[in-house]
C-alpha cells in the first residue's frame, strides 16, 4: 500500500534524525564536561570557561524536547528544470547530521512559512505538504496534500491514493492546512494543560505569529479561534527571530488569573523557550498579597482611570506645612519652627522634578539649613556658644529624633500601601482627593475601616493596580541593598549530576556557582522590571488602571494584545479596543487583525451560543466554525429538589461519553464550593482546580467559576443555572445584564465536543 510505504519512508527519516539529535546532545554534554574540568591559567581562561559552560547548558536545555515529536511535517517544492525540488522536514528545533547537513528545520525559520501558508490558490511553490503523526520514536501515519503547478498539473506519485480528510469538517470553502491532522488534534482528549499547535497552525494564525516585532499588534478572536495559542507561539517566534535583543530585554506573558497561567505554562517550554516570564497583573505588583474581593461597584470604580488623579491629589494632601509652631532642641537651646518656615519649603519641593520620596531629602536639607542658620545667628555670632560650621550644625539637627518626627509630619516617607491605606481609611482625605471627580456614593464605596497593620489588610486585585500607581508617584523608599543569591536558581536544572564522576560533578557545581551573579541589587517595591515585548491574553477584561500597570512595564512599545470584546466579563472591563489603546498610548500606529475561524468550538455549540452573544454585544458576530461534533446541546430544567440528582446524572453522562477526556461544571463563582459538595455527596470525585492540593485542571472533573473560565477548554461542559450567570452585576429586578450574558457566552463556548445546560430557575430568553 502507498500509505504503508510513506509511513516506512518517514520512519526511516525519523530514526536518522533522532540519531543526529542524540549526537548533538552528546556534543553539548562533552562541551559541558570539558569546560567543568578545564585547567585555568589566568583571568581570561576563567571568563572563557564561564562562557563555554553557559553555552553548553543552554544548548542542552534547547535540545530537551521530552516526549514531543521531533518533527511533524514535510514540504516538497515543485521540480526544477535540472532535477527534483527541495524537500524540508519541519519540526520543533533545527537538527543537523554529523556533517552539518540540515535534516529538520525549525518551525520558526523563514523556509518553514510555506508549510503553514500554502493554499490551493497560493501554493508558494509547493508540490506537496505532508503532515506526519509521531508518537515517541514511531511514525503512526501521514497525510499528504498536493498542489498544482502553474499549468494546473499535480505532481502525484504513480500509485498515490488521496484519502478523504473532510470527515467532521464543514463545507464552506475555508482553506485549511492539513485538515486531517487538524481534526485529529482537535478530537484528542483534553489533558488539563494547553498543548502547542505547532503542527497544525493555520494560515491566518501564521501571519499573526510572524508579524514584525515593532509596535502594538491587536488580535481580536472569538471562542476557539486559537488566539491564546497564537499569542504564545508568537512569543516563541519573536524570541527565535530577535533572540539577541529579547534575551537581554525579556518577554512577559500576562494572563487573567493563576489558574489560566497553570493551564498554559507548558506551551513555551514545549517550543524550546523557557526564558519567558508568566504573570497576572497583580503578580507584577510585588509584596502585595491579594486576599480580598471587591463588590462589583467598587471594582468598577477602582479600575476607573479617574483614580490616577485621585491618588495624585491624595499624595498632595500629605505634603503639608505646619499649622502651629514646633520646638526642636539643638544643643542647649531650643529652636522654634514656624508654619511660615515650612510653607515656602513645601511649595518649592512640590515644584521640583522627581517623585515624592526623592524630594523628601531636599525638604529635610533645606529646613535643617534654615534652622542651623537661625541657631548660628543667635548663639554663635555673639559668642554665647561655640559651634562648628553651618553644614555640621545642619547635620546635627537632621539627626535629632524631634526633627525626624517633624519631617515625617511635613513630608512623610510613604509606600504605596501606606498611601492607599491612609486614603481609604480617612473619609476626610477621600473627600478632598475626590472633590469634583467622585460623587458622594463613590466616595463611600472606597471608604473602609483602618486596619491595625498593613499585614492585616485584605488587598484586592483592584487595590494592587492602585498601589502600583501610587508607587510611581512616591518612588523608592530606600536605596538598593546587595545580597547574595542562593545556588538554587535553576542553572543546573535538567542536568543529572549523579551520572558523572566525582571530579566532574564537583567541577560542575563550582562552575554553576561562578555563573550565578553573586551580588545583585535588591529592588525597592517601587522599582520594577521592564520588558522588550509583552503578550497580554484576555486583555478585554483589564481595567484602565490595570492597563497602566502594563504600560509601565513596556520598554520598547512592542506588545501583542489578545482578546475578545464579546467575552469581556469583569466589572471594570474596557469598553472597546479603542479605549484600551487610549490607555496604552502606542508609540506608533497599532495593527489590528481578526481571527475569524473557530477551530476548537464545534458548529453546534457556536450556533447554540450565538443568540446570547448578539444579545450582549450587538456589534459582534461569532466566529466561523470548521467542524461539527455530531450532537445537539442538551437543556434540562428541573425542580429545585431534583437538582442534586439531576446534576450528578448529567455529569456521569458526560464523563462516560468523553472519557478519557476532561469535564467541567461551570457555575456562578460563589456556588463553586456548594456544587463540589453536591457532586462528592453523589459519589462523583469533583475538584475545585484553585485548590493547591488538587490535580488542578488535570483532574477528570472540575468545577469552575464562570468568571474565571476565560481561555480554558474541556471536552464536555455542564453549565449550571445559566440565569444566575446571566444576572451577573444586575441591579434591582434586572434578569440579565450585558456583562452577565457575555459571561454566559464564555461558559457555553468552553467545550470541544459536548455542552449541557442544567437549571432550576427561569432560563435566559436567549436559551429558550
Amino acid at each position: 500500500m502507498a500509505h504503508d510505504r510513506e509511513i516506512s519512508e518517514e520512519q526511516e527519516f525519523l530514526d536518522r534524525a533522532l540519531d543526529a539529535l542524540d549526537h548533538m546532545r552528546s556534543e553539548a554534554r562533552s562541551l559541558r564536561d570539558s569546560a567543568a574540568v578545564a585547567t585555568m591559567r589566568g583571568a581570561g581562561d576563567l571568563v572563557e570557561r564561564d562562557v563555554v559552560m553557559g553555552t553548553a547548558l543552554q544548548r542542552l536545555d534547547q535540545l530537551a524536547i521530552g516526549d514531543q515529536s521531533l518533527f511533524f511535517g514535510r514540504i516538497d517544492y515543485l521540480d526544477k528544470d535540472d532535477g527534483p525540488g527541495d524537500t524540508y522536514h519541519v519540526g520543533r528545533l533545527a537538527v543537523s547530521d554529523v556533517d552539518l547537513n540540515p535534516l529538520v528545520v525549525d518551525w520558526r525559520a523563514p523556509v518553514a512559512e510555506a508549510f503553514y501558508r500554502a493554499t490551493g490558490v497560493e501554493a508558494l511553490g509547493l508540490a506537496r505538504r505532508r503532515h506526519v503523526a509521531i508518537r515517541g520514536r514511531e511514525v503512526l501515519g501521514v497525510e499528504d496534500e498536493y498542489f498544482a503547478n502553474e499549468f494546473g498539473e499535480l505532481q502525484l506519485p504513480e500509485d498515490a491514493a488521496r484519502d478523504a480528510t473532510d470527515e467532521g469538517l464543514l463545507d464552506g470553502g475555508l482553506a485549511l492546512g492539513g485538515p486531517g491532522a487538524l481534526l485529529a488534534a482537535l478530537g484528542r482528549a483534553r489533558t488539563g494543560r494547553m498543548g502547542d499547535i505547532v503542527a497544525t497552525i493555520q494560515g491566518e494564525q501564521d501571519q499573526i505569529i510572524r508579524h514584525p516585532l515593532a509596535g502594538v499588534l491587536l488580535v481580536q478572536g472569538g471562542p476557539g479561534t486559537g488566539k491564546t495559542a497564537v499569542a504564545l507561539h508568537r512569543a516563541a517566534y519573536l524570541l527565535f527571530t530577535y533572540r539577541a535583543t529579547l534575551e537581554r530585554q525579556g518577554v512577559l506573558v500576562v494572563g487573567p488569573n493563576p489558574l489560566f497561567l497553570n493551564y498554559i505554562e507548558n506551551v513555551l517550554p514545549s517550543l524550546g523557550e523557557s526564558g519567558v516570564t508568566l504573570s497576572t497583573i497583580s503578580g507584577l505588583v510585588t509584596n502585595v498579597e491579594v486576599r480580598g474581593r471587591d463588590s462589583e461597584e467598587a471594582d468598577r470604580l477602582k479600575g476607573d482611570v479617574r483614580m490616577a488623579t485621585v491618588l495624585a491629589r491624595a499624595l498632595r494632601t500629605r505634603q503639608r506645612p505646619l499649622r502651629a509652631d514646633v520646638s526642636i532642641p539643638v544643643g542647649r537651646a531650643i529652636v522654634v519652627v514656624r508654619p511660615e518656615d515650612t510653607a515656602d519649603i513645601v511649595e518649592r519641593a512640590r515644584r521640583r522634578p522627581g517623585n515624592h520620596n526623592q524630594r523628601r531629602s531636599a525638604v529635610g536639607r533645606e529646613l535643617a539649613a534654615r534652622l542651623a542658620s537661625r541657631y548660628h545667628d543667635r548663639f554663635v555670632r555673639d559668642q554665647s556658644e561655640e559651634a562648628g560650621g553651618l553644614n555640621e550644625l545642619a547635620d546635627q539637627i537632621r539627626g535629632t529624633y524631634e526633627f525626624k518626627q517633624l519631617l515625617q509630619r511635613i513630608w512623610p516617607r510613604l509606600s504605596g500601601q501606606d498611601l492607599l491605606h491612609d486614603l481609604f481609611g480617612a473619609p476626610a482625605l477621600l473627600r478632598a482627593a475626590g472633590r469634583g471627580l467622585l460623587s458622594d456614593d463613590e466616595t463611600s464605596l472606597l471608604a473602609r475601616e483602618r486596619s491595625e497593620t498593613l499585614e492585616d489588610i485584605r488587598w484586592t486585585k483592584a487595590d494592587a493596580a492602585l498601589i502600583d500607581e501610587a508607587r510611581i508617584l512616591l518612588g523608592p523608599r530606600k536605596r538598593p541593598r546587595s545580597l547574595i543569591k542562593p545556588l538554587e536558581t535553576g542553572i543546573l536544572d535538567g542536568v543529572d549530576l549523579d551520572s558523572f564522576s566525582g571530579d566532574i560533578r564537583a567541577a560542575a557545581l563550582r562552575e554553576a556557582q561562578r555563573l550565578i551573579p553573586t551580588v545583585s541589587a535588591e529592588l525597592d517595591e517601587a522599582e520594577f522590571v521592564t520588558y522588550g515585548h509583552i503578550v497580554v491574553d484576555e486583555a478585554q477584561d483589564l481595567s484602565p488602571m490595570e492597563l497602566r500597570v502594563l504600560k509601565r512595564r513596556d520598554l520598547t512599545g512592542s506588545m501583542t494584545i489578545v482578546g475578545d470584546m464579546g467575552q469581556a466579563t469583569t466589572a471594570s472591563s474596557s469598553a472597546s479596543w479603542n479605549s484600551v489603546l487610549e490607555v496604552l498610548e502606542p508609540r506608533r500606529s497599532p495593527t489590528r487583525v481578526d481571527l475569524t475561524v473557530s477551530y476548537r468550538t464545534p458548529q453546534e455549540v457556536l450556533d447554540f451560543a450565538a443568540p446570547t452573544l448578539r444579545a450582549a454585544s450587538t456589534d459582534l458576530e461569532p466566529p466561523l466554525p470548521v467542524r461539527r461534533a455530531g450532537f445537539t446541546p442538551v437543556v434540562d430544567v428541573v425542580a429545585r429538589q431534583e437538582f442534586p440528582a439531576a446534576l450528578v446524572e448529567a455529569v456521569h453522562r458526560e464523563i462516560e461519553v468523553v472519557a478519557p477526556g476532561r469535564v467541567a461544571v461551570i457555575v456562578a463563582t460563589q456556588r463553586v464550593e456548594e456544587i463540589v459538595e453536591i457532586l462528592r455527596h453523589g459519589g462523583v470525585a469533583a475538584v475545585d482546580p484553585r485548590d493547591q492540593d488538587s490535580k488542578g485542571l488535570a483532574a477528570d472533573l472540575v468545577v469552575v467559576g464562570a468568571e474565571g473560565a476565560n481561555g480554558l477548554e474541556f471536552d464536555a461542559t455542564v453549565v449550571v443555572e445559566p440565569g444566575e450567570i446571566a444576572r451577573r452585576g444586575a441591579r434591582g429586578d434586572e434578569k440579565v445584564t450585558p456583562r452577565g450574558l457575555r459571561t454566559l457566552y464564555v461558559a457555553m463556548t468552553r467545550p470541544t465536543r459536548r455542552l449541557a445546560i442544567l437549571a432550576t430557575g427561569e432560563l435566559p430568553e436567549t436559551l429558550r
